[in-house]
Formats: structure tokens, C-alpha cells, sequence
């Protein structure tokens, strides 16, 4: 059973994503009031309040706060995997395979359902030359996994540069959006929620084996932990987790990095607590800076990864000299 403190924390964190949710909805180049806003999301189509809210601004919030989620619940998960607090969503290339794939579409001249699913397909693809690559002794280490991980972005890195270079200006600037986060495009069809909701209930389920891997391979074991299993099931739910939410808003950086660090400082480094704190944070603060990227520089929007690092460099920065003291 979880104590009063964390149950305090997530009904925190809980409120918080709520509120966020809130500001997003009101806030932007038409500031609409909190009351209008009630009343535009059960107003009929065609007024000028419900399409702003409905078809704008409510679509791109869920999706933004999804993508925060899958993000930061990568990252703990990430983080357990390879054993470094250092490690992100992108550590294994994945998002590296999602931008060839994404970048090859643009570049090829597709457009709507076409662009995400190439990422996905890139990302899969990442996936599986890690899971090939990554191999020792029949095995899945954390510090092979983490160097395969490293050279494989390194290679995605490269093209992606190659990419650029040929693109025509026309779709360069759409390109370079989508490499730095952007979700001017976001659709809200309710699949990166749905990814959130069985990532986060997957993860729940291993929460206990988290636990105890975070504590080291032979330590898990004495204590009845299937190692190489669980490992395989870690690594692929946070491959998918990343996967979806590249394919939703492209690489936004530095969520899946500090939101881990921030939780296990309020909670401690119990995944019971962690995996949905993390989740409820990541979604927030990506919210809030998606909102604050689109009415900055109003009605110029700025990509949501601009945000993301101006705000995750000085606060991990500030983490790590904690972590040192």
C-alpha cells in the first residue's frame, strides 16, 4: 500500500496535470475566459469559441500532454534499463530511426497519416537493429545496449544531416519543426492516450521487478527476479513507449531526462509511485511548455523542443550539481 505522502503527491501531480490542461484551453492569441471555455466545449459546431477550443486547442493540449507522458515514463524506464540517471527516451537511436522515417516522407512529398506512420515504421526499425545488435552471450547488458545505442543514433544522426542538405527549401523548414518537436499538427485522435494508458498500465505491473533491478542484475535474481525476461519486456514497452510519442510530436528533448529526476526527488524510487508520477508530470510540463511556445512569439509559434531545452538545460544542470553535492 502506498503511504499518505505519495498518495498526496500524485493527487497533486493529478491537479496539476488538470490545471495545465485548463491553461491550455484558455490561453493562446484569442484569449477565451475559463466559463466560455465550458461553454464552447458543449456548444454545437460552428461557433467561433467551440472551434477554437474544440478543433484547435483541446486536440493539440491531449496530444501534448500525452507526449510528455510517454516521454517521461520512457525515461524511468530507460533510466532502470541501462542503470544510468543520465539515460533518456532517445539513448537507444529510437528517435533517430523515427526522424529517417518521418524526413524520408516529407521529403518524398507525403503528407497527413503518411508522416507519423513512417515514423513509427523508422522507429521500429531502430528498435529491432538494437534488440539484433545488442546481444551478449544471449543476453541484453546494459552497457552494450547503451554503446549499440550510441552508434546507432550516431548512423540515424547522419542521415538525417543528408537529408537536410537535399531537401528543397520548400519542405526544409517543416522538416527542421519536426527535429526540434512541434505539434502544430496534432490531431487528438486519442491513440498516443491510449498508448499512455497500457504503457503506464504495463509498466505498473512490473513496477515490484523495477524495484529490484534498479538495485543491480544478481540482486533481482536472489530475490526471484527473471532477469533476461523482464529486461526484454523493459526494453521493448520503453522502445513502443518512445515510439508513439516521436511519431505524435517529433523529438522534443529533455522531457524524459529531468521529469524522472524531479518525481524520485518528491517520491523517492518506488516505481509504484514513480511510473505514474512521471507520467502525470511529463504530461504537464509538456503542456505547459507547448502553450507557452504557441503564444510567446504570438501568432509566430515557436517548436515546443525550443522550449523544452531552454528550460531542461539550467534545471538538469542545476540537478546534476545537486546529485554531486
Amino acid at each position: 500500500m502506498l503511504g499518505t505522502r505519495h498518495a498526496v503527491l500524485l493527487a497533486a501531480l493529478a491537479l496539476l496535470a488538470v490545471t495545465s490542461l485548463a491553461i491550455a484551453l484558455v490561453t493562446g492569441s484569442v484569449a477565451i475566459p475559463p466559463l466560455k471555455v465550458l461553454d464552447a466545449l458543449r456548444a454545437p459546431a460552428g461557433a467561433l469559441d467551440a472551434d477554437i477550443v474544440r478543433a484547435l486547442r483541446l486536440p493539440r493540449a491531449l496530444d501534448a500532454f500525452a507526449t510528455g507522458g510517454l516521454l517521461a515514463l520512457a525515461g524511468v524506464l530507460m533510466q532502470v534499463l541501462v542503470r544510468n540517471p543520465l539515460a533518456d527516451p532517445y539513448v537507444l537511436g529510437i528517435s533517430g530511426g523515427a526522424a529517417v522515417g518521418a524526413l524520408g516522407a516529407i521529403l518524398a512529398g507525403a503528407a497527413g497519416v503518411i508522416i507519423p506512420s513512417a515514423a513509427f515504421a523508422g522507429a521500429a526499425a531502430s528498435t529491432a537493429l538494437v534488440l539484433a545488435l545488442g546481444r551478449s552471450g544471449g543476453a541484453w547488458m546494459p552497457t552494450r545496449l547503451l554503446l549499440v545505442g550510441v552508434i546507432v543514433a550516431a548512423g540515424w544522426g547522419a542521415v538525417v544531416t543528408f537529408m537536410l542538405a537535399v531537401a528543397p527549401d520548400q519542405r526544409l523548414r517543416g522538416m527542421v519543426f519536426w527535429l526540434m518537436g512541434d505539434l502544430s499538427l496534432a490531431a487528438g485522435g486519442g491513440a498516443p492516450l491510449a498508448a499512455l494508458a497500457v504503457g503506464s498500465a504495463a509498466a505498473l505491473v512490473l513496477a515490484r521487478k523495477l524495484n529490484l533491478l534498479a538495485q543491480g542484475d544478481d540482486r533481482a535474481a536472489i530475490l526471484g527476479v527473471d532477469v533476461a525476461p523482464t529486461r526484454l519486456a523493459v526494453l521493448l514497452i520503453a522502445s513502443a513507449l518512445t515510439a508513439a510519442a516521436v511519431t505524435t510530436a517529433g523529438t522534443v528533448g529533455f522531457i524524459g531526462l529531468v521529469v524522472p529526476h524531479l518525481v524520485r526527488l518528491a517520491s523517492g524510487h518506488d516505481h509504484r509511485v514513480l511510473v505514474p508520477g512521471a507520467a502525470l508530470a511529463g504530461g504537464a510540463l509538456l503542456v505547459l511548455a507547448d502553450t507557452l511556445a504557441r503564444t510567446v512569439l504570438a501568432p509566430q509559434q515557436l517548436p515546443v523542443g525550443v522550449v523544452t531545452a531552454v528550460v531542461g538545460v539550467p534545471l538538469f544542470l542545476f540537478l546534476l550539481a545537486r546529485r554531486s553535492r
